[in-house]
């Protein structure tokens, strides 16, 4: 799983147990005009604008519970980004083998481009040999 699709579900699931704890929250949170994806653009477009690069969970949440709450929010466009969520990720077998082949590969692209490198570099040439007598050659 993404981590920007982790971050949906973690906002996903907040509001669901959000909505059967609190009565008040539930008839809001199944508004049928409202939904998870212009939640999650109502957020990253808020963060956006702050100006922030870190938030505390409690400010994300309130943010999607701010969604939910206002009637007639302005959502702002759709945002092309990568979320960083500071919890756990469990990643799929399939997930942690292409990251073991991705990595695999970086190690080996800079190897060959050390090698390369080192190949294409010409040697610094050796002094010539001085013809000419002195104290110490003799």
């Amino acid at each position: 799983m993404r981590t920007t699709d982790y971050f949906k579900a973690t906002i996903q699931n907040y509001l669901e147990q959000r909505a059967q704890t609190d009565e008040l929250f539930a008839p809001v949170f199944a508004n049928p005009k409202k939904n998870i994806d212009e939640c999650i653009t109502y957020i990253l477009n808020t963060v956006q604008k702050s100006g922030c690069n870190g938030f505390a969970d409690d400010e994300i949440f309130s943010m999607a519970l701010h969604y939910y709450d206002e009637a007639d929010i302005e959502v702002g466009k759709p945002l092309q980004c990568k979320v960083v969520v500071n919890r756990h990720i469990e990643l799929t077998d399939e997930e942690k083998a292409q990251a073991r082949r991705k990595a695999i590969q970086k190690v080996q692209d800079e190897a060959y481009a050390k090698m390369k490198q080192g190949k294409a570099k010409p040697k610094a040439s050796q002094p010539q040999a001085n013809n000419e007598p002195n104290l110490f050659n003799f």
